[in-house]
């Protein structure tokens, strides 16, 4: 399609929020192999402007600060698209995280787990890897911009805790209520909670 209309991303960078420690990029439920799956490969994208966390890395600590410098060489990110758990985790920022949080190898919480492992993602919850590096929330509010996005009944909970709850490190997505450019776009199913309509 945007071979069609012209449109070119060679100028685009691209920053994934996170990758499941343990998983190497041709893992097919890594982040890497969906991105390099459904999306980098049919766009004019430089590979070296993809940048996704490397589940495989010897020194987590040191891929996490490359993240980190990566980004602000790039002078920052732009527009971060996130999603949201059901316990109101984004990337995979759990509940207590920290609201200044850097980009770090984190654990996932068993609810996390359990989602990741309907089927959509993995078929057992054996196989869900149970750390993942993720961007820290300290990170994600730098954005100049964020959309998240949410869609069905299972996430009506946690939009209404995001957007009409506490700031609260119990809630990750409520403490962007304070980013001066965050936007959720969600279906009726999502906002089915929410008591302002």
């Amino acid at each position: 399609m945007h071979l069609d209309t012209g449109l070119s991303f060679s100028e685009v960078t691209s920053f994934n929020l996170d990758e499941y420690w343990g998983l190497g990029g041709s893992h097919n439920q890594s982040y890497r192999y969906f991105m390099n799956d459904r999306l980098f490969q049919h766009i004019d994208i430089q590979p070296w402007n993809t940048h996704v966390l490397n589940g495989k890395a010897r020194f987590p600590e040191l891929e996490c600060r490359s993240f980190e410098d990566s980004i602000l060489a790039a002078g920052g990110i732009d527009l971060w698209l996130l999603g949201i758990g059901g316990n109101g985790h984004i990337a995979f920022n759990e509940p207590g995280s920290p609201v200044d949080s850097r980009t770090r190898l984190v654990s996932l919480s068993q609810e996390t787990i359990a989602s990741n492992s309907d089927g959509r993602f993995f078929s057992d919850p054996a196989d869900v890897p149970r750390c993942a590096l993720s961007a820290g929330i300290g990170t994600i509010r730098e954005a100049s911009a964020l959309i998240l996005l949410a869609t069905g009944e299972k996430k009506a909970d946690a939009i209404a805790a995001a957007v009409e709850g506490a700031f609260s490190v119990d809630c990750p997505a409520s403490l962007l209520q304070d980013h001066p450019d965050c936007t959720f776009i969600i279906d009726a199913a999502a906002a089915s909670k929410l008591t302002s309509k």
